[in-house]
Order: structure tokens, then C-alpha cells, then sequence
């Protein structure tokens, strides 16, 4: 027999054609790939479609994937503990005077007595739930299991209800209204405090504060008066409306972060964990509506313009920050050198020129905004207004009177001369640090970025007088830099740290040593955690105890001969 031959395999009317579908990064929110997908291509005007029927649709992305698959571990337990932090914050945060709401209500009962300590309990709880899901979402971002969408989606459920908060750990915000109102009524705010002014924005400002002048910059002045003029004496409105005005802040961060980090060297999930989702942030500068937020959102939009090259929109917008607290204006020597790099001639020559153009934009930018609020140069002298506040977060401060407690085992001695000397080699320091740091960071670049944060953070912890938000001024341009687990772990026992150490009400817990030592421990607790999952090997004992453990072979056998030999 001879062989017959197969008749022709038909080929396809018309073949399969693919196109390259890049697959979206971790930074984005969905699985990280150095690779391009093939996908075929759509059917063309020619195709009988063959082709469709056998290639599988692309299933339709759902709202939860547009989100970036946030955890939904973290993301409710975080905004649970929102939810209760608000709750309790009506009876035992910053509260009114006389509450035109509560007051004589079913629900006053809230705000005084036994109410009152079942309303801080609730903001405690509130509080531990939001570190834990924090905690739980670092670990998902180093094990780079979700993006930066999904931390950003996190981030806003945690942060939305504190936008309708009453101020939370702090009573700033009523000064802020209160120093607005001044010019309002004829008054300097550079001149004199609140008490001049009698109503309900003077009534409901710390004592501490009441015959203090305003230590902020024009602009912030000029945002206030406009905010008290809009709100009137509806001041549940204003809280809620300078709120929203500071969260402009936040969302010049969130714009500036991804671009900020990828220059920097950091990751961007990592970086928007530091900066958005941290405690810090969620409780102190929304919850509380410290104007520190809009101060990190200039800065950081500011050094973005002046790497991308725009020197004097970024010398302006720091500026701009620096109009609203003079803390800021430490980061515009440092824009100079980003500016010099980019110029002709010697480095001399480059950094006078860079200087002199900045300057220029500076005296612009500036005298705009005080004639804009209708102030002078008064609240320079008001800057010393922090000073009055003696707390051991200032490192120079605690430092002196840790001395102080020490020499007073011998010698009966006043605590002030100690604290002036502390903050004398803390400003010698400060100075050491800042000039040093300017000076490495002279070839410009994100490296001098990197090197004002260090320098705005040694700002906050060495100056006469330290509070918890204002560490956020440094940690906006530092968590855009490459962070290590071991640092990261830090991050966690000081963030938290620096939730805790004011009361809801905000009045300071810094020296009330037996709730420290507590919160200390809870904190590391939590710092060990993010690493090691189980750090109290609860699991491990638990297992121990359900399942016994094997018993070797001659133990049995020995077992055995004794209970034949009985």
C-alpha cells in the first residue's frame, strides 16, 4: 500500500493580531511587571468573528480595582476607628463652652461627669484601632502586597470623618478664629491676644493663649480673617470651614508625593503610608485642624516646582508657606542652591545670583500677602510666643530640665536658668546642623531637598519649644526619601508616640509618668509589630497548647517500662 496524503489544514480567514498592554505599576495600585502583556487586538472591519469567540474577554474592572484593591482589613478597621475618635470627640475633644447643639440636649450628658470618661474611653479606643489598622497596612505596603492607590484609597476613608470633627487633642483652631476676628474689629493681631475681644471665638481660646499675639505670618492671618468674616459667630461652621480651608494642604501633598518620591529614591506606597495615612496626620492635623498642614502642602509643591526647574514659582510657593508659619522659610536657602546649579559661572557667582533672584521673589511674594492682610512686620516679635510653652519634646528644653532634676537632689536651685542654657547649645546645635547641611547639599538637586527636611526636622525638635505637628514640617519632604524597615519600625513607635502624649481635650500628658510608661510600652508593642506579626507569640502558645507536643522515642519507652514495672 502506498501512502495518501492528508488533505491541507485550512488556514484562519484572517490571523490573530496582538498589541503590547503594559501592566500597571505597584506605585499605581495593581501588580508590578518589567514585562508587557500581549492581548489580542480588537476584531477588525474584515473579521468573521472567529477570532473574538475564541480570545476571553477582559473582565470589566470594578470599582474596587479602580481603587487600587485596598485591604479591606485596614481600610474598616481604621475607619472605625474614625468613626469612634469623632463620636467620643463631642464629649472629651476640644469642646465648646456652651455647645449650641449638646448643651441642654438628650445628649449633654456626654460632655460632663461619668459621660465624659465613657467619651475618652472611646476616643482611646478610637485611637488604638486606627494604630492597628495603620500598623496592619504598613505591613501590607512592605510586602509590597497593595500600591499607592490603595494606601491613598485607605487613607481617605480614615480621614473623612474627621473633617466634621470637633478639634481632637488640641484647641488651636479656636485661636486661629479668634486672631482673624481681631482685625475684624479693629484690632492688631500682632499687638494684642484674644481677650481684647470679647464673644464666643475668645470664649472657647486656651487660657494659655488668651493675651498672646498671633505668632503666624500674614498670609495665614489674612486665610483667618477671611474665614471669621464668612462664618460670622457660627462657630461649629468655622471649625468645619478652616478645617477644609487647611486640608488645600493635604492635597497640594498627595499632588506633589508620587513625583516628589521617584526623584528622592523612595516608593511611593511607602511614602504616602509616612505622610498621608500615619496617625499623625489622620488625628493631629486633620482631627485637630493645625494650620501645619497647609505649611507640609506648600512645601512640598514648592521643591517639586524648583526640581522640575520652575525656581521662582517654587521660591514663591515656599514663601507662601513661610507667610504662614516662619518655620518654613527654612527650606528657600536650600531652593537657592536647586536655582545656582542650573545657572553659568563659578559656584560663587551661581549661588549670589540664585540668591539675589530668590530674594526678589521673596519680597514680592511677601509684602503682597501683609498688604493683602492689612499687617506690618509685627508678628516677628511674636514668634518668641512658643517659647512661653516649657515641655521636654524640645530636646534643649528637656535637656535642661533633666539637669535641673538632678541638681535639685542636692541643692534647692530655680528650674529657668537650666532651661535657658539647654536652649542656648540647643540653638548652637541647631545652627551647627543647618549650616552643615546647606553646605553638603551646595551641587542642588533632590539631595538638597533630602537635606531640608533634615534641617526642618531638627528645626522642630530643637527649637525652645516643641509640639507634636510640628515634626510634620521635616517629615514632608523625609518620607519621600528610601527608608529601611528598621527605620520604618521607628516611624511607628514615635508617630504614635506623638498621638498620645496630649489628652483629648488638649491639655499636654507629658508629665504624667505612669501614662507614659503605659503608652511607651503599647507603642513598641506596635513598632515591633509591623516586622513581626506575632511578637507575643500568641499564636505559637496557642498552637503549643491544642496540639501536644511529640514525645521522643525513649521517654515513651521509659514511660512504658514503668508503667509495666508497676
Amino acid at each position: 500500500m502506498t501512502a495518501q496524503p492528508s488533505p491541507p489544514v485550512p488556514r484562519p480567514a484572517s490571523p490573530e493580531r496582538t498589541t503590547p498592554v503594559a501592566t500597571p505599576s505597584a506605585d499605581a495600585g495593581g501588580p508590578a511587571s518589567d514585562t508587557a502583556v500581549h492581548r489580542p487586538a480588537d476584531p477588525g472591519p474584515h473579521d468573521d468573528g472567529a477570532t473574538a469567540r475564541r480570545t476571553p474577554r477582559a473582565a470589566p474592572r470594578t470599582l474596587r480595582s479602580r481603587l487600587g484593591d485596598p485591604p479591606p482589613g485596614p481600610l474598616l478597621l481604621g475607619l472605625l476607628g474614625s468613626l469612634l475618635m469623632v463620636i467620643g470627640g463631642f464629649g472629651a475633644g476640644g469642646v465648646l463652652v456652651r455647645d449650641p447643639i449638646l448643651t441642654n440636649s438628650a445628649v449633654g450628658f456626654w460632655r460632663y461627669g461619668h459621660g465624659r470618661e465613657l467619651a475618652v474611653a472611646v476616643v482611646y479606643l478610637g485611637v488604638a484601632l486606627m494604630a492597628w489598622a495603620w500598623v496592619r497596612l504598613g505591613r501590607e505596603v512592605l510586602a509590597h502586597r497593595v500600591g499607592g492607590r490603595a494606601v491613598l484609597t485607605v487613607s481617605a476613608a480614615w480621614l473623612a470623618p474627621m473633617l466634621v470633627s470637633p478639634p481632637l487633642f488640641t484647641r488651636d483652631v479656636f485661636s486661629y478664629l479668634a486672631q482673624g476676628a481681631l482685625p475684624l474689629a479693629g484690632f492688631d493681631p500682632y499687638a494684642v491676644g484674644p481677650e481684647v475681644m470679647p464673644g464666643i471665638f475668645t470664649d472657647n481660646v486656651h487660657y494659655f493663649w488668651q493675651d498672646t499675639p498671633a505668632p503666624y505670618g500674614p498670609l495665614f492671618i489674612l486665610l483667618a480673617k477671611g474665614m471669621a468674616a464668612l462664618v460670622g459667630n457660627n462657630i461649629i461652621l468655622g471649625v468645619i470651614g478652616m478645617r477644609l480651608l487647611l486640608v488645600v494642604g493635604l492635597v497640594l501633598l498627595i499632588w506633589a508625593l508620587p513625583e516628589l518620591t521617584r526623584r528622592l529614591g523612595g516608593r511611593v506606597p511607602v511614602a504616602l503610608w509616612i505622610a498621608v495615612a500615619n496617625p499623625v496626620m489622620v488625628i493631629h492635623m486633620v482631627g485637630g485642624g493645625h494650620n501645619d498642614l497647609l505649611v507640609v502642602g506648600l512645601l512640598a509643591a514648592g521643591s517639586l516646582f524648583a526640581l522640575r526647574g520652575r525656581h521662582a514659582t517654587g521660591i514663591a510657593i515656599v514663601t507662601a508657606a513661610m507667610a504662614v508659619k516662619a518655620s518654613a522659610g527654612v527650606a528657600l536657602p536650600f531652593l537657592v542652591l536647586i536655582w545656582a546649579a542650573h545657572l553659568p559661572g563659578s559656584r560663587t557667582a551661581r549661588v549670589l545670583k540664585a540668591g539675589a533672584a530668590g530674594l526678589g521673589v521673596f519680597l514680592v511674594v511677601f509684602t503682597a500677602a501683609s498688604v493683602a492682610a492689612g499687617v506690618g512686620l509685627g508678628w516677628l516679635p511674636a514668634l518668641s510666643a512658643p517659647s512661653m510653652i516649657v515641655n521636654w519634646l524640645s530636646l534643649p528644653t528637656g535637656a535642661g530640665e533633666l539637669t535641673h532634676t538632678l541638681v535639685s537632689i542636692v541643692a534647692d536651685v530655680p528650674k529657668q536658668p537650666f532651661i535657658n542654657v539647654g536652649r542656648i547649645i540647643g540653638a548652637i546645635v541647631l545652627l551647627y546642623i543647618a549650616v552643615t547641611q546647606w553646605w553638603k547639599a551646595r551641587d542642588g538637586g533632590p539631595d538638597a531637598i533630602h537635606r531640608a527636611g533634615i534641617v526642618l526636622f531638627a528645626v522642630a525638635v530643637l527649637s525652645p519649644a516643641t509640639l507634636p505637628w510640628y515634626v510634620s514640617w521635616g517629615m514632608a519632604l523625609l518620607a519621600m526619601v528610601a527608608w529601611s524597615p528598621r527605620a520604618l519600625s521607628w516611624l511607628v513607635f514615635g508617630s504614635l508616640w506623638l498621638v498620645i502624649v496630649y489628652y483629648p481635650s488638649g491639655e499636654a500628658a507629658l508629665y504624667n509618668w505612669g501614662y507614659l510608661a503605659v503608652c511607651a510600652a503599647l507603642c513598641t508593642l506596635a513598632a515591633v509589630s509591623l516586622r513581626h506579626p506575632d511578637p507575643l507569640k500568641l499564636r505559637t502558645r496557642k498552637a503549643d497548647t491544642e496540639t501536644p507536643a511529640p514525645v521522643p522515642s525513649d521517654v515513651a519507652t521509659a514511660g512504658s517500662g514503668a508503667e509495666r514495672a508497676g
